[in-house]
C-alpha cells in the first residue's frame, strides 16, 4: 500500500471514529440534550434523530435504501481513493467515506442518524448534523480546493 493511500485509510478511520465517539456521548446523554444545551450565543448541543438525509432531505425513505446508497458511495469512493496519487485527494476522500460510514453504522444500529450540533442566529435555526457531516462536507471542500493545494505544497509557497 502506498504511504497516500495509507493517509486515506487513516483519515476514514479518524473520520469514523470521532464520529462515533461523539455520537455515543450524545446517546448516552440524550435525556438532557433533548431540550437542547446552549453551549455559547449562537450553538447549542441537542439530541435529534434523522431518519433522511442532509437537512432532513428523503427524509422516511426506507433505512436500508440510504444505507445502501451510502455504501455504494463509500465504494465508488475507495475506487478514487485507491487510484489518486495526490495525498490531498486521498485525505478528502477518506474524510468522506468515514463520514458516510459513521452515518452508515446510525442507520444500521438505530434506523436513523444521531444529530447534536445545533447552529442558530436569531430564532432561525440550521439543520442539525453531526461530525460525520463535518467530515463529509470538509471532505469535499478538501477535493475543491486539492489542485490548487496540492500546486501550492509542492511549490512550498
Amino acid at each position: 500500500m502506498k504511504l497516500t493511500h495509507f493517509q486515506g485509510f487513516i483519515a476514514a478511520g479518524t473520520a469514523f471514529l470521532v464520529d462515533q465517539v461523539t455520537k455515543a456521548i450524545v446517546v448516552a446523554n440524550a435525556a438532557d440534550l433533548s431540550a437542547g444545551i446552549p453551549v455559547f450565543p449562537g450553538f447549542n448541543l441537542i439530541y435529534l434523530r434523522n431518519d433522511g438525509v442532509t437537512f432532513g432531505l428523503l427524509g422516511g425513505a426506507p433505512w436500508w435504501s440510504l444505507t445502501a446508497l451510502a455504501l455504494a458511495v463509500c465504494g465508488w469512493l475507495t475506487v478514487m481513493l485507491v487510484r489518486t496519487a495526490n495525498p490531498v485527494e486521498a485525505i478528502a476522500y477518506g474524510a468522506i467515506i468515514g463520514g458516510a460510514l459513521g452515518n452508515v453504522l446510525d442507520r444500521i444500529r438505530f434506523r436513523s442518524v444521531t444529530d447534536f450540533l445545533d447552529f442558530y442566529v436569531g430564532s432561525t435555526h440550521w439543520p442539525a448534523f453531526n461530525m460525520a457531516d463535518v467530515f463529509v462536507v470538509s471532505g469535499v471542500g478538501l477535493l475543491l480546493i486539492a489542485p490548487w493545494l496540492s500546486a501550492k505544497l509542492k511549490t512550498g509557497t
